[in-house]
């Protein structure tokens, strides 16, 4: 008897060591794809700007998508850019960075928000520096200069951020800690003014704030 109780708890010792196995795999390959669909996401978005940039309007990047590439977002310094779509909503976060449409369109007046994930787009803002140059490119090929001018850590349930009010700005935002695996009410927020404005790569300063 003993032999035999022995035996079956060695086999559901087994099974719960493959068990815990198959869902280790499982959690690894979900942690992997949501970078990778968020890779080729961006591949997808740059095919539906180009054509958003010939004249094309609510270009698609996949067939269901219910949202459309807005903006192209670039951080030289960090050899970063994206395309932003038009929405800031969980699904299209999914994919790429997204402007919040409640907010002023970049070089409007008022504070300009675009957000993305900290594991996937917007990762490289750990890396972010006060005066770094962040260009924003709109579909008609106008393109506006913003200058990093402060980093923050803020309580999204009391963020502090005014978007329609004030001159013109930008705000990037992301979850925080960027290292953390589990939501949480703290984000990572870069704000930058506007500095120069123009047609397609001939900024001119139209507003310069550096002093």
């Amino acid at each position: 008897m003993l032999k035999v109780r022995t035996r079956q708890t060695r086999s559901w010792s087994r099974i719960a060591l493959y068990c815990a196995a198959i869902a280790g795999i499982a959690l690894a390959m979900h942690g992997l794809w949501i970078p990778v669909k968020a890779q080729v996401a961006q591949v997808l978005l740059k095919r539906a700007w180009a054509k958003t940039q010939a004249g094309e309007t609510d270009v698609k990047p996949w067939p269901w998508a219910d949202m459309a590439p807005t903006f192209q977002l670039s951080i030289p310094k960090l050899d970063a850019r994206f395309i932003v779509l038009g929405s800031a909503s969980g699904e299209a976060l999914a994919f790429g960075p997204g402007w919040m449409p409640s907010t002023p369109r970049p070089g409007a007046p008022g504070l300009s928000i675009i957000a993305a994930h900290r594991d996937t787009h917007f990762n490289v803002l750990k890396e972010i520096a006060i005066g770094n140059a962040i260009d924003v490119t709109a579909s008609d090929g106008s393109k506006l200069r913003f200058e990093v001018s402060d980093t923050q850590i803020v309580d999204a349930r009391r963020s502090g951020l005014v978007p329609n009010a004030g001159e013109a700005g930008l705000a990037l935002v992301t979850c925080w800690p960027f290292d953390a695996t589990q939501p949480g009410p703290l984000r990572f927020v870069v704000m930058a003014r506007l500095v120069s404005e123009g047609m397609a790569g001939h900024p001119v300063n139209a507003y310069n704030k550096a002093g």
